[in-house]
């Protein structure tokens, strides 16, 4: 029951967060694309946004810390978090010398042939280059201190700086349209000094808060714990730093073949995206603690008991989002942007499709992270992350359009999802046939019936509107909230959920109202 108030403590903590800040990074979209111009937005897409990129290196890097934090809290063993801590600054600042190295020699090649910018904007993209790299060794720096955020599960500190950051994006984005010089160099230096200025202060809390980020190497320096603490985070670096050049990659391979335009197609997709998917990765953020703390103290049966549920929440809460998103896609891209890119529509709705398939399996991932073998697992995921780059290369060569990419991803995120699975059997003792029935066939099950008719206010009304997307979604709710009962989840997983809301609805409501009809 303590890791069910704390999971429903921490959830409706970060939904509140997300309620305010996803509106306002649209609308900050909104105006830095009408600011910027469709150039220049695609020229950040592709320069600049690897600024964005940062986050996902932050926290892929930031699980290998949160495993060893949690595993060792899981264990009680206080000494052994402050080993790991400093351990981890160490490990840290090595890895942020490394590709302060890497990105100066690869950032020459780039810009020597690689980039197709307009040699007008071409000083602007170095600079721009620039500010990423600084934000890029703050961010790496500071992953010792957001894991042991995410390891404590200080889900307040996490929603406070999500909505000052929302607040200063939006801010920066007015100074943007307002500003008389370079847009696009200003709103890259401001973004770089936004992220700096956040990571600061994530320091800054962490050593007054918690009594493990003391820095002392003498005292607190384990060599064991360096040694599975840096045999760990090669693997894990190996695995996060080819899905970087995968995802970072797609912009580069596009801007080859299709120019900057193509990149601000590419820009919005990715923001869409993310600011849908932030539902479902709300509640892994509250969720991923708790699964390394099971393994830690020796509970598997809670650790795959979570990840299952998990796998499968966060699944319905992307899908709850995406029916009426994919559905209304050309509708909803006029009504918040006016003038839509071409091939915005398609990207995203297949962006969606694979972001789907990927949620199903994403608990798994750190389910098998938190037995800490994943040697094997991130050599097969590093070498498949390779696979739709190479492959989207050869068909843009023989002249397929460019939304062929992301049909290949899809493809990609299938074929990861099965090595998910296995090494999942193997390292976890996962049942694979009871995880397809239990979780795969009833989520897409759900999704299936519920897309398809949630379809029908399309051919009752062909003509796009506020009245059809208004029906589109209320027909969607009410069939998502049907659907997911009945199908999605199994007898004892309909009496948990019940608990769950019971829980959860007693920490909302006040405790006389629950005893009124008991006077």
């Amino acid at each position: 029951m303590g890791a069910a108030n704390r999971v429903v403590k921490n959830t409706g903590i970060l939904y509140a967060k997300m309620g305010i800040t996803v509106f306002m990074s649209l609308y900050t979209t909104r105006l830095i694309l009408g600011s910027l111009g469709v150039a220049d937005f695609g020229i950040f897409s592709l320069i600049g946004g690897a600024i964005a990129m940062l986050t996902f290196l932050n926290t892929a890097m930031a699980a290998t810390t949160q495993r060893f934090m949690s595993f060792a809290e899981g264990v009680g063993d206080k000494l052994k978090q402050q080993s790991i801590f400093n351990v981890s600054v160490i490990l840290h600042i090595c890895i942020a010398v490394l590709v302060l190295i890497i990105l100066e020699v690869v950032g020459y090649f780039l810009f020597k042939g690689v980039f197709k910018i307009p040699l007008d904007r071409l000083y602007s993209a170095k600079v721009i280059y620039q500010f990423m790299i600084v934000s890029t060794l703050f961010t790496i720096v500071s992953v010792p201190y957001d894991a042991v955020i995410n390891a404590h599960e200080n889900m307040w500190l996490y929603s406070i700086i999500g909505i000052l950051e929302s607040v200063l994006k939006l801010g920066t984005a007015f100074y943007v349209v307002k500003t008389s010089y370079d847009k696009l160099i200003v709103y890259g230096l401001l973004t770089a000094i936004l992220t700096v200025i956040l990571l600061i202060v994530r320091r800054i809390y962490c050593k007054r808060k918690y009594a493990e980020c003391e820095i002392n190497f003498k005292v607190y320096f384990d060599k064991s714990i360096f040694k599975d603490l840096t045999k760990f985070a090669a693997w894990a670096f190996l695995g996060s730093s080819t899905s970087i050049l995968a995802f970072y990659g797609q912009g580069i391979v596009l801007n080859s073949f299709f120019g900057t335009a193509i990149n601000t197609t590419q820009g919005i997709t990715n923001q869409v995206s993310g600011q849908l998917s932030a539902f479902a990765g709300t509640m892994l953020k509250a969720l991923n603690p708790v699964i390394g703390k099971s393994e830690g103290a020796g509970d598997r049966s809670l650790m795959l008991r979570a990840s299952m549920m998990g796998s499968k929440i966060s699944f319905f809460l992307l899908m709850f989002f995406f029916i009426p998103v994919m559905l209304e896609t050309p509708y909803i891209f006029h009504l918040w942007l006016k003038d839509v890119p071409a091939y915005t529509v398609i990207f995203c709705r297949l962006l969606l499709i694979k972001n789907l398939i990927d949620q199903l399996f994403i608990t798994l991932a750190t389910s098998i992270s938190a037995t800490g073998k994943i040697k094997k697992f991130q050599i097969y995921s590093s070498i498949l992350y390779c696979f739709p780059l190479v492959v989207s290369i050869i068909f843009f060569k023989m002249g397929y359009p460019p939304y062929t990419l992301y049909v290949i991803f899809i493809i990609h995120a299938t074929i990861s999802s099965c090595v998910t699975l296995h090494f999942a059997k193997v390292n976890c003792d996962l049942s694979i046939s009871y995880f397809l029935k239990s979780v795969v066939l009833r989520c897409v099950g759900s999704y299936l019936l519920v897309l398809l008719l949630s379809a029908i206010p399309l051919f009752i009304i062909p003509d796009p509107s506020i009245l059809r997307l208004l029906l589109v979604v209320s027909l969607s709710s009410v069939l998502f909230l049907l659907a997911i009962w009945f199908i999605g989840f199994t007898t004892e997983e309909r009496l948990g959920v019940s608990n769950f809301l019971h829980l959860l609805l007693g920490k909302i409501l006040p405790k006389k109202s629950v005893s009124v009809s008991e006077v």
